[in-house]
């Protein structure tokens, strides 16, 4: 098998996996317990909330543990605008993942305006229209930092600097990014940032919610006092683990593993490019993060691709996977004013430090003759 839809998920790292089983085995006690077994587990918790604050530069106070990425989304957009009951103006871009936008259209059925800032061809945000975006209503802004689904990636530092001069917060998905890409939350001046530990070889079901310091927000969750009352529930003690090694090795190995990725990833595109003419590499004029490939083969469907890939063990994806199953074209596509005939053809290559260049040698070889295939069955 050949996994290249590491942006829905990564394989877990051995020493993730080993720090999770010692915990499952001997580290089972319930971290709120006042006795020494329970404060032993506790210890746990907040060295991994140190090396999951150190991942971003931030205090290890400014971290709140979560259920994974849409829960931090949900907690930081939700939590913020309660703190503002009087300001209902929300503002997005047209690009987010799916749980900022479900949201974003909850809100407007509960009455709130939200304006959605839009992008150019290459995906690369309007700075021009998000400059004219805030208003004395505005309560908070949510932006995405590198796409899931074109891997584009937006200049949070600048773009955050626009709203923090309108003294409007912000609140960056960072989902996609942190673990891969440097976050150094001194020099971005946003309050909330989320994050998943599944994205950078951690395990799912956890992820974090950075709140900067002096920030207020609302609970979603209640119940006990877990999570400076943030985050109601016994915490997930050998997902924190998990996610706070995945933290410390992503920092250690982010130079090798990044130049090494970003070599496949190029190597894939360039070879894609050379070998099948109607190929068309989405965001490729824009930065990008250096795993991503969104690949657009006009003319064909993507679903018919995947099914092929999939049966030449190679695992791929049609954009978001927690959107599949939908025969419309991307949001993402759709918002960069991507032509139908090319947007329903995209494929997502993610990739991860455990790729290889013999994978990509292999998918490259392999892919013209299973389009060609595709078009003698009339899926063009």
């Amino acid at each position: 098998m050949i996994y290249l839809d590491n942006n829905a998920t990564t394989q877990p790292l051995p020493e993730v996996i080993e720090a999770m089983r010692e915990c499952l085995h001997d580290a089972y006690a319930n971290p709120s317990s006042v006795h020494q077994f329970g404060q032993t587990v506790r210890h746990k918790v907040e060295c991994a909330r140190e090396q999951v604050a150190r991942l971003i530069g931030a205090s290890p106070k400014e971290i709140i543990f979560t259920s994974g990425g849409t829960e931090s989304i949900n907690l930081a957009i939700r939590g913020g605008l309660r703190i503002h009951p009087h300001r209902r103006r929300f503002v997005t871009t047209a690009v987010e993942h799916s749980a900022v936008l479900r949201l974003a259209e909850q809100l407007a059925a509960e009455g709130y305006t939200v304006d959605y800032v839009g992008v150019d061809q290459e995906g690369r945000l309007n700075e021009a229209e998000w400059a004219q975006m805030f208003t004395d209503q505005t309560a908070l802004v949510s932006l995405i930092h590198a796409n899931n689904e074109t891997g584009v990636m937006f200049d949070v530092p600048r773009l955050a600097a626009v709203a923090e001069e309108k003294g409007v917060p912000i609140h960056v998905d960072a989902v996609q990014s942190a673990g891969k890409a440097p976050i150094d939350v001194a020099s971005w001046p946003v309050q909330l940032i989320s994050i998943a530990g599944h994205k950078f070889h951690g395990p799912k079901g956890v992820g974090a919610l950075y709140v900067r310091r002096r920030t207020r927000i609302e609970p979603l969750i209640l119940g006990g006092s877990q999570e400076r009352l943030l985050r109601g529930g016994t915490e997930n003690v050998e997902g924190i683990v998990g996610m706070g090694v995945a933290s410390e090795i992503a920092m250690r190995d982010r130079t090798q593993s990044t130049e090494h990725v970003r070599r496949l990833r190029d190597a894939l595109e360039s070879g894609v490019r050379a070998s099948i003419p109607f190929a068309y590499v989405v965001g490729q004029g824009a930065e990008r993060i250096y795993n991503t490939s969104n690949i657009a083969f006009e003319g064909l469907e993507s679903e018919a691709i995947l099914i092929l890939l999939s049966e030449a063990g190679i695992c791929a994806s049609a954009g978001a996977a927690c959107s599949s199953g939908s025969l419309e074209p991307s949001h993402v596509l759709k918002a960069m004013g991507i032509e139908e005939r090319i947007a329903h053809g995209a494929i997502r290559f993610s990739l991860s430090r455990f790729n290889t260049r013999e994978e990509i040698d292999h998918v490259v070889s392999i892919l013209p003759d299973l389009l060609s295939r595709l078009a003698a069955l009339g899926a063009r």
